[in-house]
């Protein structure tokens, strides 16, 4: 065993005088113990989060999702559609019309999101595990149906299956200046709500998904499209497809896969995560300062050992090398111990739900926790660097009891 580390810990687990120092170096222990624990924990259910909200993302948006790079709109022509259908891992190709409208429901009105979707909508099978109410269904018997989101739903009062009242919707038109033809001004068409959606709240209060045909009479966009919404086949790389998309289609199209249509969120997400990991790391170290104090006093009452060892023979470098191993000793220990601990808590959070929501509306019932071990990795690392910065001066202040005055 390494000499300084044996007399390290001959130190911090001498069973013969027990001592203010052991106690303030077991406090220090147990502060860093509940620091590493804390920040496992809190990193823990960053990444619950950010998997939620992308399990969340996946059940509405598209694995793949082509638009234009500049602009709204673009012409979907018969060789366009080829290509991306010709595309190699391509599934089902779904067209799209979305853009802003007015509705009408009864007495209760609001401005939604229309969203016009192809027939094969459905076959990709995003929301099926959504629909709160109603069925699931575009068209029936040449009859157009909506799928509204639950928001929508509660701000206009819609019972799905009443085909007696229709949702009245108006889409405002571009027209010339001067123009006095109030029928002129919006287009309206009436269709009939056949299911509710609940994925998100931001979705639910907003969308409203109806056939593409509906909605280009409606928007009046003939040909045009804002998006294609694109199913991977099973076995496929998503981002390999969506790199042979980009070249066929070129720069004049965005080709982006779940994560890159919501960039900025989950930029966002892991901005505050990185925050949080240096707060936290902070307050570990500050939490750490404790063993400072420790190790200077411990240095204080050692002075006589370290006479001794310098009569000895030992040289600096030992007596330093002590003194950063009893530092390594009390923050090492109190990170394994927050390690486990921290890793104890998320587990019992993933499989018996300790801390609820809150809600009764929220989507999950217990916060969402996902242990990575680049969190423990990293925090480990955070622990090693700041113990290293918190011992070095008691381990210099040690070397000063090098005189044979203090034996």
């Amino acid at each position: 065993m390494n000499l300084s580390f044996f007399i390290a810990r001959k130190y911090f687990f001498s069973t013969r005088k027990r001592n203010f120092i052991n106690v303030i170096s077991i406090i220090s222990m147990i502060i860093v113990a509940i620091c590493t624990a804390a920040l496992i924990i809190v990193l823990s259910v960053f990444n619950g989060l950010e998997n939620l909200l992308r399990s969340l993302y996946s059940a509405f948006d598209p694995q793949i999702k082509v638009e234009l790079a500049v602009g709204k709109s673009f012409v979907l022509t018969d060789s366009l559609i080829q290509k991306v259908q010709n595309t190699e891992g391509v599934d089902i190709v779904t067209e799209v019309i979305e853009d802003y409208a007015y509705v009408k429901y009864r007495d209760s009105e609001m401005v939604v999101t229309i969203k016009g979707v192809s027939e094969n909508f459905l076959d990709q099978n995003r929301i099926d595990t959504a629909i709160v109410s109603g069925e699931l269904k575009l068209r029936e018997n040449d009859i157009n149906y909506a799928i509204i989101g639950r928001g929508v739903q509660y701000a206009l009062s819609v019972m799905p299956g009443n085909e007696v009242y229709p949702l009245q919707i108006h889409y405002i038109k571009d027209v010339k200046t001067g123009s006095i033809d109030v029928s002129k001004l919006y287009s309206r068409k009436n269709i009939l709500p056949g299911s509710v959606f609940a994925i998100e709240k931001n979705y639910d209060e907003n969308y409203i998904f109806v056939p593409l045909e509906f909605a280009r009479d409606l928007l009046d966009y003939g040909n045009k499209r804002t998006s294609l919404e694109i199913k991977v086949l099973s076995g496929h790389s998503i981002n390999r497809v969506k790199e042979q998309l980009r070249e066929v289609l070129g720069n004049n199209f965005a080709v982006k896969n779940n994560e890159e249509q919501h960039a900025d969120l989950y930029k966002l997400l892991n901005l505050e995560k990185l925050f949080v990991f240096i707060a936290f790391s902070f307050i570990l170290a500050v939490g750490s300062i404790n063993i400072f104090f420790a190790l200077t006093m411990l240095a204080i009452d050692k002075k006589k050992d370290i006479s001794m060892l310098y009569a000895m023979g030992a040289g600096n470098g030992l007596i330093k090398r002590i003194f950063i191993s009893e530092g390594a000793i009390i923050s090492f220990g109190g990170t394994i111990i927050g390690l486990v601990l921290g890793g104890v808590i998320c587990w019992l959070q993933q499989n018996f739900g300790l801390i609820s929501m809150g809600m009764e509306t929220s989507v999950l019932e217990n916060y969402p926790v996902r242990m990575h071990l680049t969190d423990f990795i990293y925090t480990s690392l955070s622990v090693i660097f700041i113990t290293l910065i918190i011992s070095y001066r008691p381990a210099v202040i040690a070397t000063r009891y090098n005189s044979i005055e203090h034996l």
